[in-house]
């Protein structure tokens, strides 16, 4: 008898309807650290992932053929292991792009409007009218990584009337963006951005992509957003951005370093909005997200894991 683990906080429910979807299956429910570590060995389905579950779910004796996360990024998982023993990976991307996209605004507006400047002022006690004060109507936004969440993006920009560019790995058109670029040619978005949104993925590729020689080809006075991965991102070069003009403002959920270590020169800075990496959340994640995997489960046990949603591709790492 074929054996699934959930490692979510799956309510009865929940538990009820996944059972309802795999007949015929044990379906084991629970933290990791909580069940017997030899049952992810026999475990061919994993929803959720955990270092006890790399430790034995992934040698010659194991039975594990498919994992579903419960996160849109994948590239803190063992893909190169999950690839060598032939283990199909889904992920959860497409289920929060409204949040994202939210937040991405939230940050622009916030920093155009300086209110985050006023928020300061508020815990102090103080009447303070200085800050710039500019509009986005009518700018030229530059969305790094155009996927589902860089869509919704582009979509929002043109309520603003905003100049739409986009980057991604294809360079395909996409509508509500004006211009479409692949990598090669990112930094002419950014000599032309007023507002650059950083959506992009972690790879081989994106690592460190926008160091010292990418800020120095910005656009004079921009704002920079991060809410893909931190470490597309070199942190120093972008204070430099910051601290000499070259960027006038930036918004970060994401980091190379998470949680962000106190003293560190990014706390400090009055031009930049700090958020501890809760891009996605909602209220609604985990049923989103649930949607997505029963979608799936009824797919794999049904024979047509090539019907699936999202399932990675290891070669772009996403």
């Amino acid at each position: 008898m074929p054996t699934l683990i959930g490692l979510q906080s799956f309510t009865r429910e929940q538990q009820e309807q996944i059972r309802a979807a795999a007949p015929g299956w044990t379906c084991i429910f629970g933290k990791a650290k909580e069940l017997d570590p030899q049952i992810f060995t026999e475990a061919e389905i994993i929803c959720g992932w955990s270092h006890i579950a790399a430790k034995e779910a992934l040698h010659g004796a194991s039975r594990l053929r498919w994992v579903q996360s419960w996160a849109a990024g994948v590239d803190k998982l063992p893909l190169d292991q999950f690839e060598q023993h032939g283990v199909t990976l889904t992920d959860a991307s497409g289920i929060h792009p409204v949040p994202m996209a939210e937040t991405a605004f939230a940050l622009m507006l916030g920093l155009t409007r300086s209110i985050h400047l006023a928020v300061r002022s508020q815990t102090a006690s103080v009447w303070d009218t200085g800050g710039s004060y500019g509009e986005m109507h009518g700018k030229t936004i530059g969305i790094i990584g155009v996927g589902e969440i860089g869509r919704h993006i582009a979509k929002l920009s043109k309520a603003f009337n905003m100049r739409v560019l986009g980057v991604r790995r294809s360079g395909e058109a996409e509508n509500g963006v004006d211009d479409m670029y692949t990598l090669s040619g990112l930094a002419t978005v950014m000599e032309q951005s007023d507002y650059i949104v950083n959506v992009l993925p972690l790879t081989s590729e994106t690592d460190g992509l926008f160091d010292e020689s990418l800020f120095n080809r910005v656009k004079r006075g921009a704002c920079f957003i991060n809410i893909g991965r931190g470490a597309t991102v070199k942190t120093e070069a972008l204070i430099n951005a910051l601290q000499d003009g070259r960027l006038a403002s930036a918004g970060l959920d994401v980091y190379e370093t998470e949680p962000l270590p106190p003293g560190h020169p990014l706390w400090s800075l009055e031009n930049v909005i700090l958020t501890p990496h809760i891009g996605g959340a909602n209220p609604d994640y985990d049923a989103r997200a649930f949607k997505l995997f029963i979608g799936n489960l009824a797919l794999y046990t049904q024979g047509q894991t090539g019907q699936m949603r999202n399932i990675v591709d290891y070669s772009k790492r996403y």
